[in-house]
């Protein structure tokens, strides 16, 4: 029996005894969550392989949080229930490289190299909780400076582990966990973690032991200070150092957000190539271990519904920025995090510019849109310095009140284009998504 499952057998068991404490029922929440998810991606290389890449389905998210028993000592569990539907995916746009041997971009891929009519999964959380301090073990979604799940897709990325979180301090959060497990947002089945240039999943080496730990302190209202640590056992170790301060200027406010990480080599990843991550190590050498220091800093400034925004980073080193990357679809806590590319590039130099308005200053609650330009150079590889650019384009709307009350429509449309290689090297996305939660408890 799986650990996470006996920890849930137990918990279950606990709870059976007390199912009439109050808490549990009456503080239990329930919601089904509804997603309608299209993407359309270009490949626009005449040499790319496939030119085109599209996909649609409808998506099922039931999330259950129960409360606590009482007592000293309070019990509790939650479930997440998964279920995506293919609505329209042939062969030739679903795309799964035998390399790979991952899913599509939205679906598992069948034995016949199309996409799975529908898939599913199970997830359950034990959780205990003692005055301002809570641990849970099983199904997780982290999001933090060194692990953030995906949701990207029609459904999202999960973890499996244990993580405790205490707020005994005031101002004083502190996080510690270890993850054993993932599952992509475009499978059903549990795999190990790893990172890019080792996740082949047919030839590649994975792990079951991620550990991290963070401290979050408000040092005033307005200004947070983070440390944060995670390390991929024969991986890599990470530091991670950022401080977030909002300053009331004028009518607006200045947000400002610098992040810095030190990444290193740990175990295999030091000596064995098999282990090796990607980047730039001189000659024709684009494997080899983690070393990277990545340096950022984002200002917003907001005011009247406007948001004006500008940032630069930095990735020094021989590796390009590690984090948990599968292959299958990942996210990383880089300002540069974007709808195709990450910018985190061995010697990659990054600028960006934004805006977004929000359309309730003007009488249209629930209308927001936005736009993001980033533009890398100084990129090391075995052709000399290369660059990067992309567009991101953003327009929502949620519904504010009446019967479709929080129902919402996205569109988001990007383009990317490079220097990198000869081939695959221009890119334009398009995504539609439809979503509505209704609550059920």
């Amino acid at each position: 029996m799986k650990k996470s499952t006996l920890a849930l057998a137990v918990a279950l068991g606990v709870l059976a005894q007390q199912a009439g404490a109050a808490g549990f029922i009456e503080d239990s929440k329930a919601t089904l969550k509804l997603r309608n998810f299209y993407i359309n991606t270009d490949n626009r290389d005449t040499n790319a392989n496939p030119n085109k890449q599209e996909e649609w389905g409808q998506g099922f998210q039931l999330d259950y949080t129960s409360g606590y028993t009482e007592g000293t000592v309070g019990f509790g569990v939650d479930a997440i229930a998964l279920y995506g539907v293919r609505l329209d995916s042939g062969k030739g746009t679903h795309y799964n490289p035998t390399s790979s041997s991952y899913g599509g971009t939205v679906f598992p891929t069948d034995s016949d190299g199309r996409a799975v009519n529908d898939f599913a999964s199970l997830g359950a959380t034990a959780k205990v909780k003692i005055s301002q301090t809570e641990l849970r073990y099983g199904t997780l979604l982290p999001k933090n400076p060194v692990i953030a799940y995906n949701d990207g897709r029609l459904l999202p990325q999960t973890f499996e582990g244990g993580q405790i979180v205490s707020n005994e301090i005031k101002d004083l959060t502190l996080t510690a966990g270890q993850i054993e497990h993932v599952k992509g947002r475009n499978s059903s089945n549990t795999e190990g973690l790893s990172i890019a240039g080792a996740n082949n999943a047919r030839t590649g080496k994975f792990s079951n032991q991620f550990r991290y730990a963070g401290a979050d302190y408000k040092l005033t209202k307005d200004l947070l200070v983070q440390y944060w640590y995670g390390g991929l056992e024969n991986f890599y170790n990470q530091h991670f150092l950022g401080a977030v301060h909002n300053w009331a200027i004028g009518p607006g406010v200045l947000k400002s957000d610098f992040r810095y990480f030190h990444s290193t080599d740990d175990g295999k990843n030091g000596d064995t190539a098999a282990y090796y991550t990607s980047g730039y190590y001189g000659g024709t050498t684009t494997k080899g271990k983690v070393d990277n220091d990545l340096y950022s800093a984002l200002f917003l400034y907001t005011v009247a519904g406007h948001t004006f925004g500008g940032g630069y980073q930095v990735s020094n080193g021989d590796s390009d920025f590690p984090w948990l990357n599968q292959g299958d679809g990942s996210s990383n806590y880089t300002i540069t995090d974007s709808q195709i590319q990450k910018f985190g590039r061995a010697g990659e130099r990054t600028w960006q510019a934004r805006y977004s308005y929000d359309f309730a200053k003007v009488g249209l609650a629930g209308l927001t849109a936005g736009v993001v330009y980033l533009k890398g150079d100084n990129i090391d590889s075995t052709i000399g310095d290369r660059s990067e650019w992309e567009r991101d384009i953003t327009v929502a709307y949620v519904v504010p009140e009446g019967p479709l009350k929080n129902f919402g429509v996205m569109w988001k449309n990007a383009a990317w284009r490079s220097d990198l290689t000869s081939a695959n090297h221009a890119q334009d996305e398009n995504r539609v998504i439809l979503s509505y939660s209704i609550p059920l408890l």
